[in-house]
């Protein structure tokens, strides 16, 4: 696994770096520090500095002092060097603000690194080679903070020429909960796809977390592919040369393995002519290539030699044959074999040698003038080293495998047999290209002798994007390996994912497909977790629907699990959103859409976007389903726990009979709306979600106080009692099913609530506050509706249109909300809104 990086300094300082007045009075929850440790931190007091400056820019939630890792070993490799070259590494406290969750902030957080950037080129005027450009490393959302940087109107590109970013979600957000976060998102891909000459002298690299990370999944972390731009290069942790392992989204930071090789492309950067990061995009590039890409295996050269001198005394060795094992223990003398190629030409296609470090393929095609290929043996004093190599035709290696069906659930497989003796097998998957495909394969090795023998290497290799993983396991052994994908193969890609088997000469391998029912279900949480809530939403609105149908033709309220197992019913929702989206693909059907202003449908995006499975949405509604259920079951029962205790300890007043609007009431409306427009429009909705969680215990009450007098009256008051009673528990179920659409509508405007709480030290009033307009209208609503019964609505002339719409909001719910949860609680209002008409006309 990836080691984690353990640092053990006996001092350490994070300097506070001194900002302008009026940047530091405009933002004053940020700050710049500058990273130091031990006697580099004592020398750097002052600020005079003379290395070349790195700027980190934490995540979500994140901290200026994970820039430790990266400065620590940096500072160390300087050292090594006599500090010939050596890096400034600066970080930028964001206050640790959640700008995943809300969006708000995130252009004010631009705007404060544009500051960062040119205070920290100040810092070097005046020196022998002073810097021009900012190296940037970001974390998570700090990653996409600094694309943002080239949307500023006053932004110069030439500020940064190198951008590094880890676990960043650059292609949407993962939760995009209001409409700040995701138009900062289009915003900034757009620049970067319609501008793309604005990056020609910027290097990017984003490197994704694999599969442990549950947070940021790898395929938002691809850069957009643009012609015009060659300069990006997008990687999974996995297929990092010398990592070879996922990373959750924060240990992504302080990865051992990571962190070496950033380390190691910075000083492969550096112009020695300048003692700053090339201004070159192409070594730039090179460098990244060769350290989280394909490594060779020996240092970065720019400009390799053509021709190296093999000097000594060594003894040189012939070998003819087509298959060559070499083994030695404990010899003094280093050996050279020589490998003639004029004899192999015509019957191989590569060469292939391996020992227990490195392996190395070559095509002969690509090198027509070599005539011999010259292996180097060094001395093995005190250790034993092995070496085979073979020569082999590409095609007597390379099997197709079909995967199985998406509906075989594991009953069927695909399965080959590999009886050679060979080294090397590319096993090509063919059909695998959809994110929704999952796959257990297993590989089971069957060895011939029982000698010692170096241990097997599978490489899963997906040829349109680095997300390979590898697994290196004994021999004879049984493998599973988990085959699944990060990104849908592109259009314009006809290859096909690989296994690469690394075998042993005389053992058999038999390979195992299997469809994994599990790990599809798991990939559809992946990719479409974050439209859970948009899904139990949905059926919410149809059961609260199908309430107010039943109230309308029996005049009684239907329990709210009954009615929900009755009305909830895929078929009736995805049929609606499958024929708009097909009708969408006719300009006539586009341009009347258009003409109406309506937004195009989510699913339609998706799609178009290689991340809309197959019978998804079923699945997902029927997750939705399941949550509304039990959250139901599960309020409702701790309401009458928690209502019980309470009663048992106070005795309140029944609720009387009144007004649906008194000026005590429009006391408390005007009271919250003030509180929503002076602070936070979630702070006001979490006000009024207590007073009606309160007004829950006073509705129970009453239940229990009318049954009482049910059984204790005599028969002549007993109908007028059950009339009441019934009256009552008709409220209470329509109440518990608009508590859980508020509820939902609390859940999705939390994130606020806490930005708000968090930063209020620094201002009272949230600005932007996403919900702050939905909050008022919501407060005068729930206002009414919490002193509403079910006898006003049933004689109401608006009842059948309210009994209607609720239908038609939750299919609009899934075509709008599944990539924008914002939207969710203005449908939920508008169908409040309307019970609240039925209670007033």
């Amino acid at each position: 696994g990836a080691g984690i990086l353990i640092l053990c300094c006996l001092f350490l300082l994070q300097q506070k770096i001194k900002l302008p007045k009026k940047t530091a009075r405009r933002y004053p929850a940020y700050e710049l520090y500058l990273y130091g440790e031990g006697n580099y931190a004592e020398e750097n007091k002052n600020l005079i500095l003379t290395g070349i400056p790195i700027l980190f820019l934490p995540g979500n939630a994140g901290s200026y002092k994970q820039v430790r890792s990266l400065g620590s070993i940096a500072l160390r490799k300087a050292e090594d060097l006599d500090f010939k070259y050596h890096f400034n590494f600066f970080s930028v406290n964001f206050n640790e603000e959640l700008v995943a969750l809300y969006g708000g902030t995130l252009q004010r957080q631009t705007k404060f690194v544009h500051e960062c950037l040119k205070v920290i080129l100040k810092l070097y005027k005046g020196q022998e080679f002073a810097p021009t450009s900012v190296a940037i490393v970001g974390h998570s959302m700090g990653g996409l903070v600094a694309r943002a940087l080239l949307t500023l109107k006053n932004f110069k590109p030439e500020l940064i020429n190198l951008l590094i970013t880890q676990a960043t979600p650059h292609v949407a957000p993962v939760m995009p909960l209001d409409r700040y976060l995701t138009d900062f998102y289009t915003a900034v891909n757009n620049h970067w796809t319609l501008k793309a000459q604005d990056l020609r002298n910027l290097t990017t690299l984003s490197v994704a977390g694999g599969f442990r990370d549950y947070q940021v999944r790898s395929g938002l972390a691809f850069l957009p592919r643009l012609s015009q731009h060659d300069s990006a290069l997008s990687v999974v942790s996995s297929a990092v040369p010398r990592a070879w392992a996922s990373t959750d989204h924060l240990s992504i930071v302080w990865c051992k393995e990571l962190i070496l090789a950033t380390i190691r492309a910075f000083f492969d950067l550096i112009d020695e002519s300048t003692r700053q990061i090339t201004e070159d995009p192409k070594k730039r590039m090179s460098v990244l290539n060769h350290h989280f890409v394909r490594h060779p295996g020996k240092i970065f050269e720019e400009n390799p030699e053509a021709f190296t001198e093999l000097t000594g005394t060594l003894t040189w060795i012939e070998v003819k044959t087509s298959k060559w094992t070499y083994s030695a223990y404990n010899e003094s003398d280093g050996k050279y074999f020589t490998f003639p190629l004029a004899s192999h030409r015509e019957s191989y296609s590569h060469v292939y040698c391996e020992n227990t470090m490195l392996v190395v393929i070559l095509k002969l095609q690509d090198y027509p003038s070599l005539s011999h290929i010259v292996i180097l043996v060094p001395p093995s004093a005190g250790n034993k080293f092995t070496l085979d190599c073979e020569f082999f035709k590409e095609d007597s290696r390379t099997i197709q495998l079909p995967v199985t069906n998406l509906f075989s659930f594991g009953l069927s497989s695909s399965k080959i047999l590999l009886n050679s003796t060979g080294l090397f097998y590319n096993v090509q998957l063919q059909h695998f290209n959809q994110v929704y495909q999952a796959f257990k394969i297993h590989v089971e090795s069957h060895c011939q002798s029982l000698i010692e023998r170096k241990p097997s290497v599978y490489r899963l290799h997906i040829p349109w994007s680095h997300e390979d993983s590898v697994t290196v396991v004994n021999v004879p052994s049984f493998t599973e390996i988990s085959a699944k994908l990060h990104m849908a193969q592109p259009e314009n890609e006809s290859r096909f994912p690989v296994l690469n088997i690394y075998s042993s000469a005389d053992c058999q391998y038999e390979v195992i497909l299997k469809t994994s029912f599990l790990q599809i279900l798991g990939q559809i949480i992946r990719f479409h977790a974050g439209a859970l809530p948009v899904y139990v939403v949905s059926n919410i609105l149809l059961t609260y629907g199908g309430q107010l149908s039943t109230l309308m033709s029996t005049g009684q309220c239907s329990e709210f699990s009954l009615e929900l197992v009755r009305t909830a019913k895929p078929y009736k929702v995805e049929p609606i959103i499958s024929i708009v989206v097909f009708l969408q693909g006719f300009n006539w059907f586009r341009e009347i859409w258009d003409s109406l202003l309506l937004p195009e449908v989510d699913a339609a995006v998706l799609s178009s976007q290689d991340a809309w499975f197959p019978l998804v949405s079923l699945i997902l509604f029927l997750f939705g389903t399941g949550i509304a259920f039990w959250s139901a079951v599960f309020f409702s029962t701790s309401l009458r726990i928690f209502s019980s205790l309470w009663l048992t300890l106070t005795r309140p007043t029944v609720l009387s009979k009144a007004k649906l609007i008194t000026p005590r009431r429009l006391c408390v409306v005007g009271s919250l709306a003030l509180v929503s427009w002076t602070t936070c429009g979630a702070f006001a909705l979490f006000i009024i979600y207590l007073q009606y969680l309160f007004f829950f215990f006073f509705l129970i009450f009453q239940l229990f106080k009318n049954q009482n007098l049910i059984d204790s009256t005599s028969e002549a008051t007993q109908s007028l009692s059950s009339s009441t009673t019934a009256e009552a528990a008709n409220s209470f179920k329509i109440h518990v099913t608009v508590f859980n659409l508020f509820t939902w509508i609390v859940l999705l405007n939390l994130p606020s609530l806490v930005y708000w709480l968090k930063n209020l030290r620094y201002s009272v009033r949230l600005d932007p506050d996403p919900c702050r307009t939905t909050a008022i209208i919501l407060v005068c609503i729930l206002e009414i509706l919490m002193n509403s019964s079910t006898s006003e609505v049933k004689s109401s002339k608006l009842l059948k249109i309210a009994a209607k719409v609720p239908f038609l909001l939750s299919v609009a719910v899934l075509a709008f909300g599944r990539m924008h949860l914002y939207r969710v609680p203005h449908f939920v209002t508008f169908s409040l809104l309307l019970h609240v008409l039925c209670c007033i006309v």
